[in-house]
């Protein structure tokens, strides 16, 4: 009788750490999808705010028409993008496309002045942020994800109830991947 209730408490600890494994993939994976659902949020509402800041440059800056066409295009291919993977590619774009268009705002000091401008790049300039932050949680998120799905005994439960692993959303920033060169010699 012994040996039947040392069964019955094996059984039931299995059970029992399957039923936490579970829940806790599951709470996981909401954090995830809470994750991107922010990262959508802020990158629509970027998305929203581009094409006011292309008219005010517009309106100053009439001869960069390909640079206009340029990010607005780009906008839309990042709009219309379904996946994470394919959605990181077109944010880079849109990103260069900004960078580009704000470079553009140095040439014109009376721009820089403007008041509606200067909200509207308060406004982009807040967005960014949020959206670094909203890319940041969602990144730790798969990264817990990912971890789970990988360990043991996780990955039991995670294989039997279809978790899988999710893509972190990386943004290419240009302007970190390029060195910054300073030189402290004598005719620098």
């Amino acid at each position: 009788m012994t040996g039947v209730w040392i069964a019955v408490g094996v059984i039931g600890a299995v059970v029992l750490l399957g039923v936490v494994l579970y829940n806790r993939l599951v709470s996981i994976r909401n954090r995830v999808d809470n994750g991107w659902s922010q990262i959508d949020v802020q990158l629509r509402r970027r998305y929203d705010l581009i094409p006011n800041l292309v008219e005010a440059v517009r309106g100053y800056a009439t001869h960069e028409r390909e640079l206009f066409e340029r990010v607005t295009e780009a906008r839309s291919r990042a709009a219309a993008a379904e996946g994470i993977d394919d959605r990181a590619s077109a944010e880079d774009q849109v990103t260069v496309g900004v960078r580009q268009l704000m470079a553009v705002v140095e040439g014109y000091p009376d721009l820089k002045a403007d008041a509606n401008f200067l909200a509207l790049q308060e406004e982009l300039i807040g967005t960014e942020g949020r959206i670094t932050y909203a890319r940041q949680f969602y990144n730790d998120q798969v990264m817990r994800m990912n971890t789970a799905v990988q360990s043991f005994p996780s990955s039991l439960v995670a294989s039997a109830f279809d978790f899988s692993e999710r893509p972190f959303f990386q943004i290419q920033d240009p302007v970190a991947r390029d060195a910054v060169a300073i030189d402290l010699g004598p005719d620098g």
